[in-house]
Order: C-alpha cells, then structure tokens, then sequence
C-alpha cells in the first residue's frame, strides 16, 4: 500500500500543475478525488495497522472498529469534494473554458497506468479484508475514470467542444458520489453494529436450529467487529445436557466455517420442560 500511496501522492501534483496550466476542470477535479484516495489509503493503512494490534485493558477488543471510522471519514471526503466540483462544473457549463485537449490526454493517460497499478498491488488481500477490497475497487474506478478523461481529450480535440470538460467533471463526480454515498451508509450501518453486508440472518439461525439437539434458537446477533471480522452471539436451547459438547462444536463449526464468523460467544441453556396438557373427569 506504500508504493500505491507514493504514486498517487506524486500524480496529484502532476494532475494539478496540467490541470491548471492547461486550464482543465476535469483534469482538476480528478486532482482533487486522487487527492481524496491518497487520504483514504493512508487511513485504510493506518486502520489495518491499528486492527491488527493486540487487545489491551482499556480496548479489550482491539482496535479494529478504526477500519469502520476510517471508512465513514473516507466517505465524508469523498461526498465533501464532489460537492464543491460539482459547483464549479455547473459554472463551467454556462461558460465554457478554453482547455488543452493533448494535455488532458497525456496526463489522464498516466492516471490510467497509476491508478491500474496500484489496483493490481492492492488486489492480493481484497478477498480477506473489506477494507482493502473498498480501496482495490476505488482505485479500480478511478482507472476508469482517468480514462473518460483521456475520451473527453479526445473529443475536444477533435470538435473543439469546451462544455465536455465540465461536462466530464460532472459525470466523474456523480460516479464518485453514487461509491461515497454507498460507502457512507454500509460503514454507518456498521459502526451501529448492523448486520454485515452478505451474511444471511436467517440461514444462521436455520443452521443453528437444525443441530440435532437444539430445541431454540434465541438473542442471535450479529455485527461488524472490523470490515473484516464478523462477530456473533447467540442462545441455543438444548434438550440433553450430556450433549453440550459436540453441540458447542458443531454450533461453533458452522458459525466460524460456514459463516465466516471470527469471533463467536455461544451460551446452551437447558430447554425449559413442556407443559402437561390437563383434562377434564
């Protein structure tokens, strides 16, 4: 993640010296969401160095909901500079400036090849961790991105068409938004210790309940520990004491195994007799 940060840190200045030079809003505003990513790398880097620490007295368990905050900041950002892009880009559109097609497209290009690079550095770990897979995407995105810019070059070079520069800001930014704003809500839905995207609820039950000797399944939850642990608790009733042990296990197995849950508290109880019917003489 170092090399992806130093490069990205290195073409924010490139983009920002072409896209002032060359008078660009679209070379710009792609400054500013590369910008933008520099940040949220450095936060999802810091936010997995802080995951991994160990447990203390004061956070007995460890630090990974900084990889949930630096998502929700990450988020913020992101939605805070498409805002002020947008701004200007709707000024832009009622007078168009004179901008330098072959710049844009030097310049994008090498945005194309930054940003492809660093998504193929981040690429080994998105499978295991949400938080490097959020920014292997964006990187992603943001290769698609520069390459719309190097069309929009392309174009007003060709046509002299001003009004696609801001017109391209336009698009990139409500490409930006659409991710933040998705961000935004699944790392706050996090942080309120909601259900992880793709974890089924009542698969998890189902499985449980059908343990041979469980009776009930009650006080199932399930949260984010981190963008990259799931943790669950859960009361199961069982109707044989002598078989706690293999149903722990086996209760265990499938929360960890079959569910990808890291960390899992389950308690057994003993299920409560059932009633004896009364009848009349």
């Amino acid at each position: 993640m170092a090399i992806g940060v130093g490069l990205n840190t290195a073409f924010v200045g490139v983009e920002v010296a072409a896209g002032i030079s060359s008078g660009s809003l679209a070379l710009l505003s792609d400054a500013g969401h590369n910008a933008g990513d520099v940040v949220g790398l450095l936060l999802a880097w810091a936010a997995h160095a802080l995951a991994r620490l160990p447990p203390t007295r004061r956070f007995t368990r460890g630090l990974g909901r900084s990889t949930i905050f630096a998502a929700f900041t990450n988020a913020a950002l992101l939605l805070a500079a498409c805002g002020a892009i947008l701004w200007e880009a709707v000024h832009r559109l009622a007078e168009p400036a004179v901008v330098q097609g072959p710049v844009m497209i030097a310049v994008a290009a090498v945005g194309v090849v930054i940003n492809t690079l660093t998504a193929w550095l981040l690429a080994r770990g998105r499978r295991e961790d949400a938080n490097l897979r959020g920014a292997f995407l964006h990187m992603a995105a943001d290769a698609a991105v520069s390459a719309g810019v190097v069309v929009a070059g392309v174009v007003i070079g060709l046509s002299g068409w001003f009004w696609i520069d801001p017109a391209v800001s336009i698009l990139i930014s409500l490409v930006i938004a659409a991710g933040g704003w998705d961000l935004l809500r699944e790392s706050t839905a996090l942080a309120m210790d909601a259900v992880p995207r793709g974890v089924d609820v009542g698969r998890i039950a189902s499985d449980l309940a059908g343990i041979e000797g469980v009776a009930g399944v009650h006080d199932l939850h399930v949260w984010g520990a981190s963008t990259s642990a799931i943790s669950a608790s859960v009361h199961l009733e069982i109707t044989d004491a002598s078989r706690a042990d293999p149903v722990l296990a086996e209760a265990t197995r499938i929360l960890q195994k079959t569910h990808a849950i890291s960390h899992t508290t389950v308690q057994l109880n003993p299920s409560p007799p059932k009633k004896m019917g009364t009848g009349a003489n």
